[in-house]
Order: structure tokens, then C-alpha cells, then sequence
């Protein structure tokens, strides 16, 4: 009889060569070729392993039969030192089996510099452009960032939580929502985990999730996404909404700090500058938008929001006069704002809300929610909603639920604006738009 312990294997990661301490040392390591190139009956063999990629030389007769592009590899050689080499390290090969093959040529050659290819002819291709180092890359730096956001939380005194995605009624309001025939009734896909993440603060005092927001919006930008991860926070017993902003900024600073050491492999790559966020300027929504009006010589057309534009010039004017990559834009109009939002009790307009810009994008959004049960169901009832559809969510005010506040950033957002990517398709392992459910 055999019995599984839940050992589990490990192999030499590219980290231990390029950090220098298995020099003369012989390994026994395991990937993909990435590129392969013959100079002389030499080879010289790209391995790609999971954290990185290796030069590895091989000797005349040593090669593989057949050996070609993505085939799967396991091989034993002396780690040595080489300038020449990328990361300044190779493999001399002294034996080598080739685990798998593919079953044709690669639709396009990974091993290239630069691939140059339209988002629109890449995109169908992704479960092979993925393997490009570039675009494993941004991936690492996401996944650094999600690390970051988790660390910092719950060193902060904050329980992770799921929350339904299928759902009753709409967080947000709007029509922006997909309908769901859920067992003959009326169903969404969650917009937010809005409603949910302060229903368990009710609970917890501190609460976030990372997790899939669902927008059915019929845009066609290079900043919108159908379906898109959150990163969520939602916190009690807060003294101004500014508390919040103090938290991401936080967040923030963990972030970069972690990018910094953990990445910087992935930043190299990328070229990636990581912004200063030792502290973020505020400034108020129509204050932001006069300055900036007033700097680079436009007519503000929207009262009420940003626009595009807007948002980029006041990045501009923070980066310019501030000296600074983020700015948090602070009292929406509450025209704008959704039904929880707390008004400004010194000028009901206005909410005691936030929206962080990042390089003239905005990337989050939050503020403080209402949690007043009356107060509530007034803001319901001015803008004609039914508040039938929310006795669930309005429970929690009926009970009692202390001041409170939080955000959403938008992860494909943050990893765009940070790699300096110019679609935020690219930032998405498997984007979804008005036109692609596939792959």
C-alpha cells in the first residue's frame, strides 16, 4: 500500500544561480526552451524555468535530436559564471532528456527581443504570448502587488473574506449590470462586493477581498474592462475618510518596498520607475479641476466628474507642482457618487468621498459610507430606488453599524499604470470586453 505524506518536491529555482552561490557547482534543473540557436556545432540553449530564464551551453553531440522551441526539458550541468550571458551566469549542459515536445511550430517566436505584435493579434494567442518574458513579467509585479495588498491588511488588523458574486440587486445602481436567469429569478453579477464587505464590518470591525467585478459597460478604451479584479477594504470605526486614504497609501508604500526587493528581476525587465508614495497630495474635486483648467488653458465642460483628459492633466499638475506620481482628488459632487455615500454635512454637494489618481488614471475609489439606518433609506428614496431590493443590506443600518469607510482599486488599472503598459489588456491574463469570451 502506498501513502501520500503531502511532501512536496522541489527543484533548484533560477533565483539560486542568479544570486551567485551555486558557482562550479553541477545542477539538475528543469523547463521550457525558449530559444534555441546553433554557432559552430555549439548550442546555445535558453531554458526557461519558473522564475526566470538561464543561457545554457551545449557541447557538439549533446543536443537532443529534434530538439526545437517549447520543448520541455530536463538537464544536469556546471553553473559558472559567464559576463557575456544574460544575468551574467550560465549552464554548461552535460546531460540532457527531453520530457515532452509540442505538436507544431509556435504560432509565433518567443525567443525575440520583441515580439511586435498588435494587441489584437495577440490576444487570441494568449496562452502562448504568456509564456514571453515580458508579458511574465507584468505578471509577477501583479501578483507582488495582490502580495503587497494582503501583507499590509492583515498586519493591519484585517479578516480576508469571499462574498457572493452572483446577486439580488445591483451595489452600484445603473444599468452597467449583467442579468442572470438564476433558477427563473431576477440575478446580477456582482458589480462591487460593496454592500457585503460593510455588512461584514458589522462583524469583523475590518474586512477586505480580492476578487472578480463584473461591468456591463459598452466601451471600447484602452481603461475599461468587462470583467475586472478588485482589491477591496472596508474599515469601522473611522474618524474621517481620510482614514482610508491613509491605509492605501500605506498599502502603496508596502507595495513598492516589496516590488523593490522581491521583483526587481521584473523590474529590469520592464524598466519599470517605482513611484515615490512616502505621502500623497489631496486636493478637493473642484479645486483639482480649476487649477488645472486654469494651468493648461481649457473650458471645464463636466461640472459633476472627470473626464479622461481631466484626470491626465491633473496628473500632470501633480506630477509638475506637487511632485508627485499619485494625487488623491477628495469631495465628489454626490450627483456622482453611489447611494451609500456619505454627504458632506458642511455641504450636502459635495460627498466625503476620494478617487486616487496614478499617473493621470484614476485607480481607486472610496470614502466614508453612510451608517445611519434613516439617512439611508432617504438617499434610496431621492434617487427613486426601490428599497425593497436592499432589506438585506439596509438590516445592518436597522441594527446599528458604526462610521465606517473603504475603497476599490482596480488591480489590471494599478499594474498598467506602474509597467507603463499603454492598453489595460495587456494587463489582464485573459481580458474580457464587449467582443471576447475567449480564450
Amino acid at each position: 500500500m502506498q501513502f501520500v505524506t503531502g511532501e512536496i518536491k522541489t527543484t533548484i529555482p533560477y533565483q539560486r544561480i542568479a544570486e551567485g552561490g551555486l558557482n562550479n557547482q553541477s545542477v539538475t534543473v528543469h523547463g521550457a526552451v525558449h530559444a534555441l540557436r546553433e554557432m559552430g556545432g555549439i548550442a546555445f540553449l535558453t531554458l526557461r524555468m519558473a522564475d526566470g530564464a538561464v543561457q545554457c551551453v551545449c557541447p557538439p553531440g549533446l543536443l537532443p535530436e529534434g530538439l526545437c522551441q517549447e520543448c520541455a526539458v530536463e538537464l544536469t550541468g556546471t553553473v559558472r559564471a559567464e559576463s557575456r550571458a544574460p544575468g551574467g551566469w550560465e549552464i554548461g549542459v552535460e546531460d540532457m532528456a527531453v520530457l515532452s515536445r509540442p505538436a507544431s511550430p509556435m504560432p509565433v517566436a518567443l525567443g525575440k527581443r520583441k515580439l511586435g505584435l498588435h494587441l489584437d493579434t495577440e490576444l487570441p494567442l494568449r496562452p502562448v504570448i504568456l509564456r514571453d518574458l515580458r508579458r511574465r513579467a507584468v505578471f509577477k509585479i501583479q501578483e507582488g502587488l495582490v502580495r503587497a495588498f494582503r501583507e499590509h491588511l492583515g498586519q493591519a488588523g484585517f479578516t480576508e473574506i469571499h462574498t457572493p458574486k452572483i446577486v439580488g440587486a445591483g451595489a452600484e445602481g445603473g444599468s452597467n449590470i449583467f442579468r442572470l436567469d438564476y433558477f427563473g429569478k431576477k440575478a446580477y453579477l456582482a458589480q462591487s462586493p460593496q454592500t457585503y464587505k460593510q455588512t461584514m464590518v458589522g462583524v469583523y470591525e475590518r474586512v477586505f477581498e480580492v476578487g472578480p467585478v463584473f461591468r456591463a459597460e459598452k466601451h471600447a478604451t484602452a481603461r475599461h474592462l468587462n470583467e475586472y479584479t478588485g482589491l477591496d477594504l472596508e474599515m469601522g470605526y473611522i474618524q474621517s475618510f481620510y482614514d482610508v486614504m491613509e491605509v492605501e497609501t500605506g498599502f502603496l508604500a508596502r507595495a513598492m518596498q516589496l516590488l523593490g526587493g522581491a521583483y526587481a528581476r521584473e523590474l529590469e525587465v520592464l524598466r519599470v520607475h517605482l513611484p515615490d508614495v512616502s505621502r500623497i497630495p489631496c486636493l478637493r474635486f473642484d479645486q483639482a479641476k480649476a487649477l488645472a483648467a486654469q494651468r493648461y488653458g481649457y473650458q471645464i465642460r463636466d461640472p459633476y466628474d472627470l473626464e479622461p483628459e481631466e484626470e491626465a492633466r491633473i496628473g500632470q499638475y501633480a506630477r509638475e507642482e506637487l511632485g508627485s506620481d499619485f494625487v488623491f482628488i477628495t469631495h465628489y459632487p454626490s450627483k456622482k457618487r453611489p447611494f451609500y455615500a456619505m454627504d458632506d454635512p458642511e455641504d450636502p454637494r459635495y460627498t466625503l468621498s476620494f478617487d486616487l489618481l496614478f499617473r493621470g488614471l484614476e485607480v481607486s475609489t472610496g470614502g466614508q459610507r453612510i451608517h445611519d439606518y434613516h439617512q439611508q433609506v432617504d438617499k434610496l428614496e431621492r434617487r427613486g430606488m426601490d428599497r425593497a431590493d436592499f432589506e438585506s443590506y439596509l438590516m445592518i443600518h436597522r441594527c446599528g453599524m458604526p462610521p465606517h469607510g473603504g475603497l476599490g482599486i482596480g488591480l489590471e488599472r494599478l499594474t498598467m499604470q506602474l509597467c507603463g503598459l499603454d492598453n489595460i489588456r495587456a494587463a489582464s491574463l485573459f481580458p474580457r470586453d464587449r467582443s471576447r469570451l475567449d480564450p
